[in-house]
């Protein structure tokens, strides 16, 4: 089995929407740049929404126009919530972009105030364009292992979902450990039920680290044959549906495992290291990683 692995960043994108302190378009930049500089290969740089919802990502449009050197020779790619967040991402030069769902329609109803299948049909007309486009089109799908609100999560719900996603031109779909409650037991169980009915190379694995487990359910991830997971330079944002919720996993730590796994992944650790230097420093607060600390 392929031993290469690729991470996909979202730092930029779901680290700094969850940060109280807003950073300049121009430092994002400059942020989005170092990671390039580390060989990032995936990285997820905003999200089309309006800018009274989420204040941090209200910058979209300047920032692309900041990156559009990046664009044309990076992979970097942006979140639309609807088809006027697709347009003005095309606009500005994105060729790929994130949709976003659930499993739990309390959860969805609380984060984009509608059910699960609601979300669906809202983003059909998205795909689509997308897809007539030739803009390639990643699928989330949050509360995978558990809902801070309805608990437990259906397994037959999250077939049904990842299956529309992938009928709307997904190329993967991503599983969102959303408020960090998984664990390695869990997600093996989970994997091997999904083995059934998707080919692994169309999910990846999307881990917060709340209870410092992060690490190990990739672990078991890579066990089982997943090849892309979600991080987070320096561990950046949290969750606001979960109390004490930290980032996601961070890139440096996820990098430090895999290599020592032999599992290649392409980065240079110096050079990551030093993006997550520059923005922890505009924000203020230090790095959430381990290996950042470590020579």
């Amino acid at each position: 089995m392929n031993k290469n692995v690729t991470i996909y960043e979202v730092g930029p994108r779901d680290g700094l929407q969850n940060e109280a302190k807003i950073i300049a378009p121009t430092d994002k930049a400059e942020f989005i740049r170092l990671l390039l500089a580390a060989n990032i290969e995936a990285l997820e740089v905003t999200s089309f929404v309006r800018a009274d919802k989420i204040p941090q990502m209200g910058d979209a449009a300047t920032l692309m126009e900041q990156l559009r050197p990046e664009l044309n020779k990076s992979r970097l790619i942006a979140l639309v919530p609807n088809l006027k967040g697709l347009e003005l991402a095309i606009q500005k030069g994105i060729k790929e972009i994130a949709l976003f769902t659930a499993t739990s329609n309390t959860f969805n109803q609380k984060n984009i105030n509608a059910t699960v299948d609601e979300s669906l049909e809202r983003l059909k007309p998205v795909a689509a364009k997308a897809m007539s486009e030739g803009v390639k089109i990643r699928g989330y799908l949050s509360t995978v292992f558990g809902c801070p609100y309805e608990g437990d999560s259906s397994l037959e719900v999250l077939k049904r979902v990842a299956n529309r996603l992938l009928d709307f031109g997904c190329y993967q779909i991503s599983l969102g450990d959303t408020i960090g409650v998984a664990d390695p037991y869990q997600v093996r169980k989970l994997l091997g039920e999904l083995k059934n009915h998707f080919d692994l190379d169309q999910l990846a694995l999307h881990f917060h680290d709340t209870y410092g487990r992060a690490l190990a359910n990739v672990t078991v991830g890579l066990e089982e044959g997943i090849r892309t997971f979600d991080a987070s330079a320096g561990g950046l944002g949290g969750c606001p549906y979960a109390q004490g919720a930290t980032g996601n996993v961070a890139t440096e730590d996820l990098v430090s495992m895999l290599e020592k796994m032999g599992h290649p992944t392409g980065i240079d650790m110096q050079k990551l290291k030093a993006a997550v230097a520059f923005i922890f420093s505009k924000l203020g607060k230090s790095p959430q990683s381990k290996t950042f600390y470590l020579k």
